[in-house]
């Protein structure tokens, strides 16, 4: 849902409350505690190394759990080679994580293909549209209508087959889009997701009617709770992401099959002995004040999809907009060395032109102007140390040759990265820099055992997320007989007054505490 910033608390309470069982999602496994991870917080402050091999562990569970599911991939494959045969396109779809996911496959598939006739048969859209890549953008996944428009939008015509992810199954955007898909003349549209049917059955019913429509072809791709609860940018994401890159790049199942245990097994025994010390250096560079700038090339879009992303899942400022400048700074920024303009530096991110939506004044992020404040070439770099008072530091991510190259300040790694596959060294830096970014965020506190208690609530399932975990913490603290709706009311109380450096789920949870102790 979308919240008015004319809307009151009460209003954007009462607004949510109306609402509010559909976005009631704590039962989905992807929503739950992982049993592996519960200390999670603690070693990130005491124990990296320990740290690092259990979020390890629980990225070779989940590709351990997708083994088992890669048979469900072949009829996917081969929808995928009739299409292109036929010379129709592939539209991949997403919101948030997913989103993300399918601009970085369209981005593959371009550079794969360059310059011949098949560079334009794949093409991905997301909820909000290209801006939300490096900016999210509130409320655009609630409303199936919206998937339905961009769909269109993107060009969709019948023959062309749609390729829709949702982590949770349940995401009304991707529903949407794949909804309208299903209804057209065309091949069968495929949706991803990663809970059991049984629960989305029960639970959502915007889920049920997709899982019971037979015009949809449905892929479950369950592997269990996030490493951090709710987080689906990590397990969720990654797998998702490995079953459409397998079905876009490879031929048939057998080498599918291939392809995803040579991935495995190097992704299993590779050396992260260096993980740690890039872990501290980077978190160190926030605790003292400073900022940091990210270079990369023809990785740039892993390290933006990482980056942005950090942003609604630990409560953090978004990427700067020179034209609309809010006052507040991310923390990090990337920058692509050699980009000679604004848009160069989309084009160079994207493998192509940005495509904004322009829906006009009512929804002025999707416009052009506000898409061109984003500059991630030089220019973007020397604005930020321009804006920004004291230390920048530089952090560098490129492939030279078979190693996969980072350094920070004197922090020099070549992690080896012969995985085959551009899809797969795309796929090793994103699972790298989630367990990367996930321990920086839990040495600067930003989380509580293995709980976003930081979580923005920009969104339905936000809000429903950070209300379970204000209830989380009050059981902690043995406190009872607080309601959900009463939750929900001092959430978006105390958002109104939040001030810079703090939770709202933290800040709820103490002030309904205090209530409830007479303070």
């Amino acid at each position: 849902m979308r919240f008015q910033p004319t809307q009151s608390p009460q209003e954007k309470a009462e607004a949510f409350l109306q609402v509010a069982a559909e976005f009631q999602l704590g039962d989905l496994a992807t929503e739950s505690n992982h049993p592996k991870t519960r200390e999670l917080s603690v070693l990130a402050q005491e124990n990296l190394h320990r740290a690092v091999e259990v979020l390890r562990e629980v990225d070779l569970d989940a590709l351990a759990m997708f083994a088992e599911r890669l048979s469900s991939l072949t009829k996917l494959n081969q929808a995928i080679r009739q299409t292109l045969a036929h010379g129709n396109r592939i539209y991949l779809c997403g919101c948030g994580a997913t989103g993300r996911l399918s601009l970085s496959l369209e981005y593959l598939w371009r550079q794969t293909w360059r310059g011949s006739a098949r560079e334009d048969q794949v093409r991905s859209f997301m909820a909000g549209g290209d801006t939300a890549l490096v900016h999210a953008l509130e409320g655009f996944e609630d409303y199936p209508a919206f998937g339905e428009r961009q769909l269109k939008e993107a060009g969709f015509q019948p023959g062309d087959l749609l390729i829709s992810c949702t982590e949770g199954g349940e995401t009304p955007f991707v529903i949407g889009a794949t909804e309208s898909a299903a209804a057209s003349s065309g091949p069968k549209p495929f949706f991803l997701y990663c809970n059991p049917d049984e629960i989305l059955s029960r639970k959502v019913e915007r889920s049920r009617r997709v899982l019971e429509n037979p015009r949809i072809e449905k892929i479950n791709l369950y592997v269990g709770p996030m490493a951090l609860a709710g987080s689906t940018r990590m397990q969720a994401s990654t797998v998702l992401m490995m079953a459409v890159g397998l079905g876009l790049f490879f031929e048939n199942p057998s080498q599918m099959q291939a392809a995803f245990e040579d991935y495995r097994d190097h992704f299993a025994t590779l050396d992260l002995s260096d993980l740690p010390n890039f872990i501290a250096a980077e978190a160190k560079v926030y605790q003292q004040g400073g900022h940091l700038l990210y270079h990369a090339e023809d990785l740039a879009i892993a390290v933006f999809t990482d980056t942005t992303e950090r942003a609604p899942t630990f409560s953090l400022p978004a990427f700067d907009n020179q034209k609309f400048p809010t006052g507040k700074h991310s923390l990090s920024y990337v920058v692509i060395d050699s980009a000679r303009s604004a848009s160069e530096s989309w084009l160079k991110l994207l493998g192509r032109s940005a495509r904004p939506l322009n829906w006009g004044a009512e929804y002025p992020k999707t416009n052009d102007d506000y898409l061109a404040g984003f500059d991630f070439g030089p220019q973007g770099e020397a604005y930020r140390c321009r804006t920004i008072p004291g230390t920048h530091a530089h952090f560098r991510i490129e492939f030279r040759g078979q190693d996969l190259c980072w350094s920070l300040q004197d922090l020099q790694a070549e992690i080896p990265a012969d995985v085959g596959h551009p899809l797969f060294g795309h796929l090793l830096l994103k699972q790298l820099l989630n367990i990367h970014s996930t321990l920086i965020m839990g040495r600067l506190g930003r989380y509580r055992l293995n709980f976003m208690t930081w979580v923005v609530p920009t969104n339905g399932k936000l809000v429903d997320r950070a209300t379970r975990y204000v209830q989380w913490l009050l059981a902690e603290e043995k406190i009872k007989g607080i309601s959900y709706e009463e939750i929900v009311r001092e959430l978006f109380r105390q958002e109104a007054e939040l001030k810079v450096g703090e939770s709202v789920v933290l800040k709820t949870a103490a002030a309904l505490a205090g209530k409830i102790h007479g303070l």
